[in-house]
């Protein structure tokens, strides 16, 4: 366990660039230590960090760590993200030279103990999820602290800043490398157990397990709230006096928590909230999608626990903007539009592709889509083929590998080869653009995936603003 973070006036990461790892070193800069960190690609966020006094180089070489970091080693903290490559060179100095090095998740344990904790989980809606909880509970005036695996619209962050030390922390839950063991929650919501990560895990058995031993670690007389999609193993593990609510879209689902009288108009979804703590009509979203009608039913809940009232909870679920990539507009004209989105697991793309469907009826659809880990291609492969057909023109980019080597015959096209849309193919990100350009087979565009398809978005965003003039 880690002593008082205090005592390190130096923090350095290692991947700084990373959402979540980004967060936490805007904390620490917020609070006095002086931050610096190493990542191998220049993004906006890096930039943003930099311009913000956090000292950032993307060349993995010893000489490039500042020398405050190299001089006070018994005063400095690294912190490591697990996309690092295991030959770093950094690192491995960092190592042998005996520094306390600890990984994010570890030093967001210690950041959490001993305060009330809201800790968002699952394989997927984690991001979207924590940020309401984080603005519903801003926007009604609690003084709320919140580390987020994306930017907040509203925020324009991906860290909210506590003004007391008894003020509630809304943390994103990773089931990634168990990384969610380092917390205890008081409230915890589980989105999905679906499988994932299966790199870590082996089987989903696995992963269901670590789910387990994460709803165990609720402290006592804490509230899970769990997606009735989940395994029933998960709630099951719960703590004895754990108060445990399902939900779900549906009351015929079963569940405790659930929506009714659902109705899509423009971008808009619209829905009553029926739940253990009562019934709250007339709630208007407008970040479209019934996945966020459901992330949104479980925020809600977390602030009724809170004891926000109605009136309160209706305007800030319809001040709610959402997250950068979840279901972005980009471009909108009144016989167009453009869309991006986050979505690197089929569940989420399905979700994500049926809603834009539903918002746009008779349109024609085309999606680029980068696949996210050769790992997860070579698990899931004919998920994202049945999922990603939902669209009329399906474009791949070739395999995003983040921390990954190749795998011997794991490529887009094992995915490309049973999608069922009319048109398929394998483009490079030239091609895309140059389609964009000229092509006008389309009515709604959206590029979907995880690794670095962001970098096409301002591009294209150009090209279609200019286009659909």
């Amino acid at each position: 366990m880690l002593v008082e973070l205090e005592q390190f006036p130096y923090v350095f990461f290692l991947g700084i660039g990373g959402i979540g790892m980004s967060a936490l070193a805007r904390w620490f800069q917020a609070n006095g230590h002086h931050v610096s960190g190493f990542d191998k690609t220049e993004t906006p966020l890096t930039q943003a960090l930099a311009a913000e006094g956090i000292a950032i180089h993307y060349a993995d070489a010893v000489e490039n760590i500042p020398a405050e970091v190299r001089e006070n080693r018994a005063q400095t903290l690294v912190v490591l993200t697990p996309a690092i490559p295991a030959e770093s060179l950094e690192w491995a100095w960092l190592r042998a030279q005996g520094y306390d090095i600890r990984k994010r998740s570890q030093v967001l344990g210690v950041l959490t103990q001993g305060r009330y904790t809201i800790a968002v989980a699952g394989t997927h809606g984690k991001t979207t999820t924590s940020s309401m909880v984080a603005h519903l509970l801003h926007h009604a005036g609690l003084d709320v602290g919140a580390f987020l695996g994306g930017i907040a619209v509203n925020l324009g962050s991906n860290l909210l800043l506590p003004r007391s030390e008894q003020a509630p922390i809304v943390v994103e839950a990773d089931e990634y490398d168990r990384s969610f063991l380092t917390l205890f929650p008081d409230i915890a919501i589980v989105t999905s157990t679906d499988a994932d990560h299966l790199d870590i895990y082996g089987d989903q058995n696995a992963l269901i397990e670590s789910f387990r031993q994460f709803v165990a670690q609720l402290k006592p007389g804490g509230t899970l709230l769990i997606n009735h999609t989940a395994d029933p193993s998960v709630a099951a593990a719960a703590p004895a006096g754990t108060n445990v609510i399902r939900y779900g879209l549906s009351a015929e689902q079963g569940p405790e928590l659930f929506a009714a009288a659902i109705s899509a108009e423009g971008h808009q979804f619209h829905f009553d909230l029926h739940g253990p703590q009562g019934l709250v009509p007339n709630l208007e979203l407008a970040v479209p999608g019934y996945h966020n009608v459901e992330n949104m039913l479980a925020a809600a809940a977390v602030a009724q626990i809170h004891k926000i009232i109605p009136e309160k909870l209706r305007a800030a679920v319809a001040a709610y903007r959402g997250v950068k990539r979840r279901f972005e507009f980009v471009v909108t004209t009144p016989q167009n539009v453009y869309l991006d989105d986050y979505a690197h697991h089929p569940r989420e793309i399905e979700a994500f592709l049926r809603s834009v469907r539903t918002l746009y009826p008779g349109k024609r659809l085309r999606v680029i889509f980068q696949p996210h880990l050769f790992t997860r291609t070579r698990d899931f492969a004919e998920g994202f083929s049945k999922s990603l057909s939902i669209a009329d023109e399906v474009f791949l980019l070739d395999i995003y590998p983040a921390r990954e080597k190749p795998i011997p015959g794991i490529t887009s096209e094992i995915i490309l080869s049973n999608i069922t849309s009319p048109t398929k193919a394998i483009q490079t990100k030239e091609q895309v653009l140059a389609a964009a350009k000229t092509d006008t087979s389309f009515d709604v565009l959206a590029t979907v995936g995880a690794g670095d398809i962001d970098t096409l978005v301002p591009q294209l965003k150009l090209l279609l603003t200019e286009r659909w003039k």
